[in-house]
């Protein structure tokens, strides 16, 4: 009974997976409409053929490769339940120690441990074809090295929160997701602080920014918006990637504005400056509260919904799986399992928000900048370097787009009027 129902997880896997690659290769349209064409939003007036060819073929590949990845995760969670290996992790971490920290710190080392092997197949691909397409440029052993960053990292950050779960989790039965959550947001703000001074750094190096004109430029624009920003990092990037990018981490005395180094290699300082004036469009328009209060809400009707699920899933299958209870530290998986295709489910809503925050910070630097020329530029420029679909498939930008596609921003630059004040 047990292998069945894996060879059927297996099977529906394949069968998703192969849907989706139908859905993306040969059903989704990713056409500019006929009244665009020839437009600055026309990725054949700014990429040449085989820029066109490859932006197609590394997005249809990276996209499926997302659609892959999550249900591999639950897959993953789904096996280890119905075969027992979390029971048998359990019942090894038990043996070793009964002291609950350190029973837990060995469990958890065995099921990450596992869940990095079951996945690192996925993960090596998608690095080898980013390598393929001229993405990443970062070697095998540096590569390499950063997943193993994350495996320590994530362990580190899992131990603690599945201590302090756990722990609720036996003290109280019924109402534990509750205090959970209450201790999930003190606790979210303090690994939002520390992120760019503790984590990051573990990654890249990153230091002032080196062209001090440009960052008198950029200080100065700050200043307009009442941002009290200090400096503008600069984070070693190109022996990684060849992508573009920019963005702010970080609360309070914490936040850092940070700027890749490909970013201003490729990019001229109007382009640079734009970007820098969507960041700060973010600051002003105070972003980062308003997701922070998102995720408050949202988390707290996913672990309600958690709690009842895990339940009622134990309660049910606990005996198949050797979990006697959802105390027991074996019901890990089924946390996992439950919480990642909520987050998966949200994640249309979430977008959606976020597309919605980033299009109000492009109108915020175009107000501020008054260049639609280095706005268009850019987005063509970051279209080029990251060989992005102009219009992707609809299920791409509802899962996966946090930012608006390049023909919503570039068709909302071009139709973009600016207030009479700004004329």
């Amino acid at each position: 009974m047990v292998r069945k129902w894996g060879l059927r997880a297996i099977a529906v896997y394949f069968l998703f997976g192969a849907a989706m690659y139908i859905y993306l290769f040969f059903l989704a349209d990713t056409s500019i409409p006929d009244a665009y064409k020839g437009t600055s939003v026309d990725p054949a007036t700014f990429l040449n053929a085989r820029e066109i060819m490859l932006s197609e073929e590394y997005s249809k590949i990276r996209d499926l490769l997302f659609f892959l990845s999550d249900p591999y995760e639950w897959l993953f969670y789904f096996l280890v339940l119905i075969f027992g290996i979390s029971a048998a992790f359990e019942r090894w971490a038990g043996q070793a120690s009964k002291w609950f920290p350190l029973k837990t710190a060995i469990y958890l080392f065995w099921l990450s441990l596992a869940s990095f092997v079951f996945t690192f197949p996925l993960s090596y691909v998608s690095y080898l074809f980013s390598r393929t397409y001229n993405i990443s440029t970062q070697l095998f052993r540096s590569w390499m090295k950063d997943e193993l960053i994350d495996f320590w990292v994530g362990y580190a950050t899992m131990f603690i929160v599945v201590i302090v779960l756990y722990s609720l989790m036996k003290k109280f039965q019924k109402k534990w997701w509750l205090a959970a959550w209450v201790l999930s947001i003190p606790f979210s703000i303090f690994m939002m602080f520390i992120q760019p001074v503790v984590i990051d750094p573990l990654y890249n190096d990153f230091y002032p920014l080196k062209d001090k004109q440009l960052e008198s430029k950029i200080l100065s624009l700050a200043d307009e918006a009442d941002i009290p920003a200090e400096h503008v990092y600069e984070v070693d990037m190109s022996q990684k990637t060849n992508a573009l990018n920019a963005y702010v981490t970080g609360v309070g005395s914490n936040s850092r504005i940070v700027l890749w180094d490909t970013t201003l290699e490729r990019l001229d300082d109007e382009e640079v400056l734009f970007i820098m004036a969507h960041e700060m469009g973010h600051y002003v328009e105070k972003h980062i509260y308003f997701g922070m209060a998102g995720y408050i809400l949202l988390s707290f009707a996913g672990l309600w919904l958690t709690a009842k699920w895990m339940e009622r899933w134990v309660a049910k299958r606990g005996t198949v799986w050797k979990v006697e209870s959802i105390a027991n530290i074996s019901s890990l998986p089924v946390f996992l399992l439950i919480t990642s295709m909520l987050l998966f489910a949200a994640s249309p809503l979430t977008n959606w928000v976020s597309r919605y925050q980033e299009m109000r910070a492009d109108r915020y630097a175009l107000e501020m900048t008054q260049d639609k020329a280095a706005a268009v530029q850019t987005f063509q420029n970051l279209t080029r370097a990251g060989l992005s679909q102009v219009n992707p498939p609809y299920l791409v930008k509802i899962f996966r787009y946090g930012h608006p596609t390049m023909f919503e921003r570039i068709r909302m630059v071009e139709e973009f009027e600016y207030d009479q004040e700004g004329d």
